[in-house]
């Protein structure tokens, strides 16, 4: 489900280093007169692969202009997360409305044991070697959303260390 978009540029002439990849495409039909009119939503995650991910979602009456504006959403609402090698600190349980994540780091070489949409999250963000596991729902937007909410709570060592003002 999860498709690798990497922007050459903009219109503007501006370069985008942020890994794209639109983890899910909807299609909802109103039934008006003339037969049924057709609108699209998008949810796209937006990674620059050294810690920062985001993501968005969009609606138009065209695909392209949905993923466009899920694009600059994603970008908007970029979060920094803690990598440690590859991996991530310690384990970490994420929540989204009726969605829940668990992320255990793994050792180098494990690679990334997830769905499709934590998968995209974790790809984007960067990170090589997790295993996760995911509870509740199965919608992908609330999936995408739990993931992020898991990689934000993500403290390193020293960030512990920093704020107790204790040597551990």
């Amino acid at each position: 489900m999860a498709k690798d978009n990497r922007r050459g540029g903009d219109k503007g002439g501006r370069q985008s280093a942020f890994v794209e990849k639109v983890v899910k495409i909807k299609r909802c039909a109103a039934v008006v007169k003339g037969g049924r009119r057709f609108s699209f939503a998008a949810m796209v995650v937006c990674g620059d692969g050294k810690g920062k991910v985001g993501c968005g979602y969009g609606k138009a009456n065209e695909v392209p202009p949905s993923v466009e504006k899920a694009v600059k959403q994603a970008e908007r609402s970029l979060a920094a997360v803690n990598i440690v090698n590859g991996s991530i600190p310690h384990k970490v349980i994420g929540r989204y409305g009726a969605g829940k994540v668990v992320m255990v780091p793994a050792r180098p070489g494990t690679g990334i044991i997830a769905g499709a949409s934590v998968r995209a999250v974790c790809e984007a963000v960067g990170i090589h070697d997790v295993l996760t596991k995911s509870f509740g729902s199965t919608n992908p937007v609330i999936l995408v959303k739990a993931t992020i909410e898991g990689l934000k709570q993500l403290r390193t060592r020293d960030d512990i260390q920093r704020l107790r003002g204790v040597a551990l």
